[in-house]
């Protein structure tokens, strides 16, 4: 499911990427472009599916949260 929504996000006005982590929990930080985009993707029909899909299935809780990335960067050391 998760690669068919990082397929389907990619179609969506404004996305700007994702970043996926899976342990103990599985963990989906996706980048949009504005609050609009943003509103976009939550009534998009086919992640509409997924969510429910995701609350029958997969988990017992998740939290949503919307912030705005004021910088980013790394260090890689070789």
């Amino acid at each position: 499911m998760n690669a068919l929504m990082n397929k389907l996000a990619l179609q969506q006005k404004g996305f700007l990427g994702m970043e996926n982590a899976n342990s103990e929990i599985g963990i989906s930080v996706s980048y949009w472009s504005d609050l609009e985009a943003i509103k976009l993707w939550k009534e998009n029909l086919d992640h509409q599916k997924a969510q429910v899909e995701g609350q029958k299935k997969w988990y017992l809780e998740y939290k949503v949260r919307i912030a705005k990335v004021e910088r980013d960067y790394d260090f890689l050391k070789k």
